[in-house]
């Protein structure tokens, strides 16, 4: 049985955080962008009305949402703005682990030190010569005793210098490869652990990215998630959900901008009527509709089957590509609608366009999801 049907619960839920985002982000997102600045009176306010630590659950203080009520509310956010929204969305990143592979004792603590009051929480496994190919981090936990010793440098890190806890993957013997990679909850506070440089980014500006450098960090056994070399899986699922919230996201940004589009092509004026009234403008239109109900089919197909613990690699992967490669295309050509002004940042299409370019790269570049697409097509044919 398929069912389109979203629950009283959801629509409620999708409905407050349209509403918050009206109210709260759209003023202010312009400003943010400008200055390249975190907002932590955003994440205070975002907080108090639970729009924040969607997946955890209630006993630990979160919402406790399920993937696709997530979607909604994530699409939403992004409506509003992509930086604001990916802040949000790291929290989910950093607490997927240990949602996965946590004990008890390890899910008490951390996630209820999480929903205690507006924390945020990174995820750390990029480095500066490790995107892609995750296998090849060189971060390493060397065990003495009853702890371990990490030494390394992340980079790209959302959250980075702000975050008040972290998911750290590192080896504990690059001879292994990826069964080498353990996962390990680091609190911003231990000693050694620190945020490096600042990157000054073409989108997603008022998200605070940075190194995060770890010098003789001590982190106790009793943080380590699962067992030595159980990180990469831990990565990989914990991606694989992420993957379904780029799709979310990008449909999010890509909607807004055909709402700009669609309210700009109706007042502006040309050879004495509203451009809006011109083929060539309606179809470019039609198209974002087209694209965006797509790309938001996909993204709810693959939440439907994540809800379900049906494996969905395959199908996150398509909602992701498509999803980040229809938000490119829409946004460039809602700049397009908007002619000269587009360029300017007299208006929000060039942000739009801006922050969506990183869709198409972070938690894994199309190209490689295109590769995860033909290998599933392939072991399963």
């Amino acid at each position: 049985m398929i069912d389109f049907e979203l629950t009283d619960e959801q629509r409620d839920i999708q409905r407050m955080a349209r509403q918050f985002v009206a109210k709260e982000i759209i003023p202010i997102t312009r400003e943010l962008d400008e200055k390249e600045e975190h907002s932590p009176e955003i994440i205070n306010k975002l907080f108090d009305v639970g729009l924040m630590n969607f997946p955890i659950p209630v006993e630990y203080g979160g919402p406790g949402l399920d993937t696709l009520t997530t979607m909604l509310v994530t699409e939403e956010l992004n409506y509003g703005c992509a930086g604001i929204a990916t802040t949000v969305a790291a929290n989910s990143l950093a607490t997927y682990p240990i949602l996965i592979a946590g004990t008890p004792e390890q899910k008490e603590k951390f996630l209820s030190f999480m929903c205690e009051e507006p924390r945020l929480a990174a995820f750390g496994l990029t480095e500066p010569s490790v995107g892609s190919d995750a296998a090849g981090l060189s971060t390493t936990a060397v065990r003495e005793g009853d702890y371990y010793r990490l030494n390394g440098s992340k980079c790209f890190i959302t959250n980075g210098g702000v975050a008040d806890l972290y998911t750290i993957f590192a080896t504990v013997d690059r001879s292994k490869g990826i069964k080498g990679i353990t996962a390990f909850i680091v609190p911003a506070s231990t000693p050694g652990t620190s945020g490096g440089k600042k990157e000054h980014k073409m989108g997603l500006r008022c998200s605070n990215t940075t190194d995060v450098i770890l010098e003789d960090v001590m982190v106790p056994v009793e943080n380590r998630l699962g067992d030595e070399g159980e990180g990469f899986k831990m990565a990989m699922k914990t991606l694989n959900k992420a993957r379904i919230n780029v799709g979310a996201s990008a449909t999010g940004v890509a909607r807004a901008a055909m709402d700009a589009a669609t309210s700009y092509s109706k007042q502006r004026i040309q050879f004495g009527k509203s451009i809006s009234e011109f083929q060539g403008i309606q179809f470019i239109l039609a198209d974002m509709a087209i694209q965006i109900e797509a790309a938001r089919m996909l993204v709810w197909q693959a939440a439907f089957l994540e809800d379900r613990g049906i494996p969905s690699i395959k199908e996150a992967a398509i909602a992701k590509t498509f999803a980040s490669d229809m938000a490119m295309k829409v946004t460039t050509d809602a700049v397009q609608v908007f002619g000269g002004y587009g360029f300017t940042r007299e208006f929000l299409v060039e942000k739009y366009m801006r922050d969506v370019k990183i869709m198409q790269i972070y938690d894994g570049t199309n190209q490689i999801q295109r590769m995860i697409i033909a290998r599933q097509l392939l072991q399963n044919s």
